[in-house]
């Protein structure tokens, strides 16, 4: 479970590395810089949200948000 922005950027770095993709090549893909991805894979907490998930998006990694359960709330 990714729960920290370490763990985001672990999942993003494994990902890019399995698809055989450089880290230049992740930033020119997804439209950011080289320092964002480089940021983001040692898991910057203030790097931006739109950014990170255009990142996700171009890895091809789905986010899924599960809001708690309004009797979990209780």
């Amino acid at each position: 479970m990714i729960q920290t922005s370490q763990d985001i950027g672990t999942a993003i770095r494994k990902t890019r590395k399995a698809l055989s993709i450089t880290q230049k090549d992740l930033a020119l893909t997804s439209g950011t810089g080289l320092r964002f991805i480089i940021d983001l894979e040692k898991g910057k907490p203030t790097c931006q949200l739109a950014k990170v998930l255009t990142v996700l998006q171009a890895l091809g990694i789905k986010v899924q948000l599960t809001p708690p359960s309004l009797s979990e709330k209780r």
